[in-house]
């Protein structure tokens, strides 16, 4: 669309007129492409705006920025039920996208379902598989050997059905969607929980597990709870150390993991115009972390000026003259409100363990002494989704030019991953990518890499305590590493910079000095940097695949001996009756997130393989009977053994079985293999005293019955030798509690009332077996 950019510009200079008035005339006549790599998809803001003006009118309120764009993508807005945490809205989301893990199990079951092509623009992005070992080019080169297979069918399944295809080594999936993809007033959902990053560039991002992309990439209206709004608004601006991280920190610490469960964070007020699109990408990505359905800013000039410098300023124009709906309405009402004043906020490092355990950065030192955490860092390690943008690269480097011009190099070992090719380009050109080596950095491969568990550290032993920090988002037990004995805190990439050069917990960069090589005492000075490339960005290597116009002759291969890759076969329908005997597999202890659930890092291997994947469940889950990590006792053998084992000798024998979870249950990431594998191994269903939103979705789509204690403390009457009837499921209608007849060995009963939030679509896929399979019985 650049002749139409190029035409505004002229007649802007020739009638010496404002910009907006010269877009509203052309703007009837402009159709602006969603991105370059799909010229003939075209932004809608006359639907949204026509959406918009129905659910204004019928609702006669103001409306926050978040409804505006979630009803705008109504597929019925005049008749719609609509009311904030309760009614379940059908919308009609403009992309999807799929990172390279939750793809597969993705694209398999859009295969399953069928269909000749995807009805919305959408994308796969090789980020997941690639593993932090030695550097880049060489990583990067091991992980196409070891992957070929999988990237194969990711490749030809996408030129098949319509998909883009970006190859390994173009960097981090929401870190491209933000570059290429995203823009204000978009509808975006996405393959990973960190979605929310396009949230940043003022979109409705949300993260969602395959069988929500399927229901997408298939035409279908997808459901969402309609979401309850949680407003932040920001005063002051950010200066000095403090960065964009520090307010999803201390957000995080307010709000807690599960604080935002059900709702989207809308960041409001004058404080915004402080902070860089990209840092509004990292607020919005680590939102994630406390349970949000997405986060979002309103549209301002630091959005038109990202937009402009990614070579989108076609849609810097369209956006401006559709600004009224890409910000909230005067006097709109939000559910919740915080507000923080940027000028007092300092910065943050949050941890060990879990990322809304906030910390001043000033005090985190003296807690980690009290508590008996080690301060020695062994590690720092900056990138991630969250923070990889060249702001952040150039924040760090500024604070390792000072470093080195004392003659100093980090006593931690210290990792930078580039967020994208373009930005691994930009900064290798820029000269920040050797000073960040200089200072005693590894540059990986543009790709998720440790952050995920996809590093292959060898400093230290499993079982060894130990301190990393990080610029990434989660620090679950072993997620980094797989050694639950390291504690990993989360803060800014030019705090993780400063403590590895210090290489201890109790350096403070505000207040602290360092000593040079010629023994003098110096203090940093806080990064002050430009935002964006002086230059254009430099693109880097051409990573991407188009789908080829004709697809006839496309051939997606899976081998039936192939250890990564198994064709789906539909789940069992429900038989009509209530599901009694049930077993416990295990009665959960404290927090349970799908990294316990169903483990990343070496098991990323088999996530397009359903039944080898299946021997990693619930092997991170702490088993209240006797404290322990993937030992359950058999009921019928009395032998403890692994999780997936006793699960498998249950489906062998015909014994349908139940998980009990404690709170937020499946908390973390979006991944749909940790309720794919439960189902696959014959539980049926999981009874928690709440749950994380995607998982509870995710449950729902493949048949299993997530199910919450209508009085939290009947938990504790449920041990885990006692076996479950649940009675009700010929009744089963929305918002009517099912019955749970709990048998204790003894011969003794109790009855409990188990909640649900299925509405009626939803009950349709527990009785077709799953969602897949009631796609089938509609196209039928």
């Amino acid at each position: 669309m650049a002749p139409y950019s190029l035409l505004v510009t002229r007649l802007q200079k020739a009638l010496s007129v404002r910009q907006y008035h010269v877009a509203s005339v052309l703007c009837q006549r402009a159709k602006v492409a969603m991105s370059h790599f799909e010229p003939n998809d075209y932004i809608r803001f006359d639907l949204l705006e026509k959406n918009i003006n129905i659910v204004r009118k019928r609702l006669n309120r103001p409306l926050t920025l978040s409804e505006k764009i979630v009803y705008g993508h109504l597929d019925d807005p005049a008749n719609q039920e609509i009311e904030r945490g309760k009614t379940y809205l059908r919308l009609r989301p403009d992309r999807v996208a799929m990172q390279d893990a939750t793809a597969q199990m993705a694209m398999l079951q859009f295969i399953s379902s069928g269909l000749p092509k995807v009805a919305v623009p959408s994308t796969i992005h090789c980020d997941h598989l690639i593993e932090a070992q030695l550097g880049g080019e060489k990583d990067l080169r091991r992980a196409k050997d070891i992957n070929q297979e999988v990237y194969n069918f990711l490749a030809t399944a996408g030129a098949k059905y319509g998909v883009g295809f970006w190859r390994p080594g173009s960097g981090i999936i929401h870190q491209i969607i933000l570059e290429n993809y995203a823009y204000p007033g978009v509808l975006l959902i996405g393959t990973d929980s960190h979605t929310p990053n396009g949230g940043g560039l003022g979109g409705i991002c949300i993260g969602v597990g395959g069988a929500d992309a399927v229901d997408v990439m298939a035409g279908i209206p997808w459901e969402l709870k309609c979401p309850k709004v949680i407003g932040v608004k920001l005063t002051g601006s950010l200066s000095g150390w403090t960065s964009p991280k520090d307010v999803i920190l201390k957000v995080a610490g307010i709000l807690t993991v599960k604080g935002g469960t059900g709702a989207i964070v809308e960041y409001h007020g004058p404080g915004i115009d402080s902070i860089s699109c990209t840092g509004m990408a990292t607020i919005c990505n680590m939102g994630a972390e406390i349970g949000a359905t997405t986060s979002v800013f309103p549209y301002n000039h630091r959005m038109k000026k990202y937009l402009n410098k990614t070579g989108r300023a076609d849609i810097a124009i369209l956006a401006d003259e559709f600004k009224d709906h890409l910000v909230p309405d005067p006097g709109c009402h939000y559910d919740q409100l915080i507000e923080i004043n940027l000028s007092e906020l300092k910065p943050h490092i949050n941890g060990p363990f879990t990322p809304d355990l906030a910390h001043p950065v000033a005090e985190v030192g003296t807690v980690a002494e009290k508590e008996g955490w080690p301060v020695d860092i062994r590690v720092g390690l900056i990138g991630s989704c969250t923070n990889s943008s060249y702001e952040d690269m150039g924040r760090s480097a500024a604070v390792a030019k000072q470093a080195l011009a004392h003659g100093l190099k980090c006593k931690s070992q210290f990792t930078i991953t580039p967020g994208s090719e373009q930005i691994r380009a930009t900064i290798e050109r820029d000269g920040y990518a050797q000073i960040l080596r200089d200072v005693g950095g590894i540059v990986l491969a543009n790709a998720c890499g440790p952050c995920i568990g996809q590093w292959d550290r060898k400093d230290i032993k499993k079982g060894e305590k130990n301190t990393i920090v990080t610029s990434y988002n989660r620090n679950f037990t072993g997620r980094n590493d797989a050694n639950p004995e390291t504690h990993a805190f989360v803060t800014s990439p030019e705090i993780v910079t400063a403590l590895a050069i210090a290489g201890t917990l109790k350096f403070n960069p505000e207040t602290d000095f360092l000593t040079g090589k010629d023994g003098k005492k110096f203090k940093l000075e806080a990064p002050d940097v430009d935002e964006l490339p002086r230059a254009e960005f430099d693109p880097g290597q051409d990573t991407y695949q188009h789908p080829p116009k004709d697809s006839s002759g496309q051939r997606v291969d899976v081998s039936p001996t192939s250890q990564r890759l198994q064709l789906l076969e539909p789940f069992d329908k429900w038989d009509g009756k209530d599901l009694e005997d049930l077993q416990i597999l295990i009665k959960v202890k404290g927090k349970c997130t799908t990294d316990h659930i169903s483990a990343a890092g070496p098991w990323l291997k088999f996530r397009g393989h359903l039944d080898n994947i299946s021997n990693n469940l619930l092997i991170g889950a702490i088993n209240i009977e006797n404290g322990k990590a993937n030992s359950v006792r058999n009921a019928v053998t009395q032998e403890f053994g692994p999780v997936p084992d006793t699960a498998r000798y249950y489906k062998k024998n015909g014994i349908r079985w139940v998980v009990i979870g404690d709170e937020n249950y499946g908390e973390g990431s979006s991944r749909e293999h940790a309720a794919l594998e439960p189902r696959h191994l014959g539980g049926r269903a999981i009874i928690t005293k709440s749950f994380a939103r995607i998982h509870e979705t995710n449950l729902k789509k493949q048949g299993l019955l997530p199910l919450t204690f209508a009085d939290p403390a009947d938990y504790n009457k449920i041990h885990p030798v006692d076996k479950l009837t649940i009675q009700g499921l010929k009744d089963f209608a929305p918002g009517k509690p099912l019955k749970c007849i709990i048998k204790h060995p003894n011969g003794t009963q109790e009855t409990i009332l188990l909640n649900h939030t299925f509405n009626e679509t939803q009950i349709e896929w527990f009785r077709a077996g799953s969602a897949l399979n009631r796609m089938k019985e509609l196209q039928q």
